[in-house]
């Protein structure tokens, strides 16, 4: 249990509250909150732990993890279809990577709750007039007009109600049948036969299915076997609204532990994460598996403070660590925290977020990360991994299962003039299905690669 923690301890004068939105109306705040905190847990703590033990186990270098989702979630773009194909992509990388390197792969969606946006300034200027920046979904609306941009805490209700939807149909997919490996081939979206990584993933589809026949024409009854049939899935997104963090945060009755239950885990920004945060209050109380965003400019020794502020216990799956550096930064600016977190014995899960470093302005002007810049990322993670006998634990991509052309370059080859075909992004550039899916297998050649050199040096 935390020490000298209340759910509200973030708000004390000695803590600092960054990239929050500011409410004109106090009481409707106040209002809007103590709805949330009456209404039902959106997850369990039973969940949240359970999370936290399949990510020990990527700790321990026995397990990887897989967190995508989209950049922001919005109201205008919620629909069934979207979620169920952002789910269907991540199993299907989940299979390649899982068929491949023969390790589990934890599932995480940046799904039921992304709607937050960090911002450098409160307000926007566009000619002679000026209104609040938009914050998100959960906050505001991204329309520039006073009505729109007013900050309006009824939101954040709203907000609750598409993350409970959502989850109720991830849960249905993930347990429901929809998960069944004997579906692995149907999981292909329509437009993935343009990626000329589709054959590569039907022959990986095919030889599941062989493995299944084997499996029952020895006698195994696949239905009786529920890892085949169903999938542990988790939702998580940045805890960067305290007061709709607060307000979903309960105390379970099984242990008198504190939870979050708005999501699974939970993660502070580059932006949150220094010393004296209030982010970093907050989430210091709560049980739930956080995550880390570290960039260039987190110092080694800060970077331990944080860790025994937030897992002074030292527990495995409690913290993840997702570096975010840019292609050209990572392999330089990765290995003096990577060497301090190994000297101190905190085990953390290791994971890579490629996009947020690897963002241009495209000739056409649209906003995009390429996707070579993205791999040369990962690549370089692990070659620091690789160098320094850690494990490279994880990515954190955005990513959705729609056809779009937000990011360039992959073997679908996606150019600048190609953008505006399909630039539906609420936020920023995401990778789409088919780039989803090379990356996949590109993950899973370097996971063969680290699995193994760790393999002949055991040996």
């Amino acid at each position: 249990m935390a020490q000298n923690w209340t759910p509200d301890s973030w708000m004390q004068d000695r803590f600092t509250a960054m990239h929050l939105p500011q409410y004109e109306d106090a009481g409707a705040l106040a209002d809007a909150t103590q709805t949330l905190a009456g209404f039902p847990p959106l997850v369990f703590a039973g969940e949240a732990r359970k999370l936290r033990g399949e990510l020990g186990r990527v700790a321990q270098g026995e397990a990887f993890l897989l967190q995508g989702g989209d950049c922001a979630e919005s109201f205008a773009e919620f629909s069934p279809n979207n979620i169920r194909d952002t789910f269907r992509v991540i199993l299907q990388m989940a299979a390649v990577l899982t068929f491949a390197s023969k390790l589990p792969v934890v599932k995480l969606g940046r799904m039921a709750g992304q709607f937050a946006k960090p911002r450098s300034s409160d307000t926007e200027t566009q000619g002679d007039v000026t209104l609040p920046s938009y914050f998100g979904d959960n906050v505001n609306g991204i329309e520039f007009s006073p009505e729109s941009r007013t900050n309006d805490p009824q939101r954040m209700v709203r907000a609750y109600s598409q993350a409970a939807a959502t989850l109720n149909l991830l849960r249905a997919f993930a347990g429901g049948g929809y998960a069944n490996l004997r579906q692995v081939h149907s999981w292909t979206l329509d437009f993935m036969g343009r990626s000329p990584w589709a054959e590569q993933y039907q022959s990986i589809a095919d030889r599941i299915g062989e493995a299944l026949d084997f499996m029952e024409a020895c006698g195994i009854d696949i239905e009786d076997q529920p890892q085949l049939k169903t999938s542990s899935f988790y939702t998580s997104h940045e805890a960067l609204l305290l007061p709709y963090e607060q307000a979903m945060t309960r105390e379970d009755s099984l242990t008198g532990e504190w939870y979050d239950t708005s999501a699974h885990f939970l993660w502070i920004g580059d932006r949150t994460r220094f010393e004296g945060s209030a982010h970093v209050e907050f989430l210091r109380g709560v049980n739930n598996p956080i995550g880390i965003k570290c960039g260039p400019s987190l110092d080694p020794d800060v970077l331990l403070k944080l860790l025994d502020v937030l897992n002074p216990s030292r527990d495995p799956g409690r913290i993840t660590l997702i570096s975010r550096f840019g292609h050209d930064k990572v392999e330089q600016g990765l290995p003096p925290l990577v060497r301090a977190v190994t000297r101190e014995g905190q085990p953390v899960v290791w994971s890579c977020d490629p996009m947020h470093g690897n963002v241009i302005k495209a000739d056409s002007g649209y906003k995009t990360r390429p996707f070579e810049r993205i791999l040369a990322e990962v690549r370089g993670f692990f070659a620091v991994h690789r160098a320094e006998g850690t494990h490279a634990g994880g990515v954190h991509l955005e990513m959705t299962g729609q056809d779009v052309t937000e990011c360039t370059g992959g073997a679908v080859a996606i150019t600048d003039e190609g953008l505006n075909h399909r630039y539906h992004t609420h936020c920023d550039p995401r990778l789409n299905a088919a780039q989803s899916l090379e990356l996949a297998f590109l993950l899973a050649e370097m996971l063969n690669l680290e699995l193994g050199e760790k393999g002949r040096a055991a040996a």
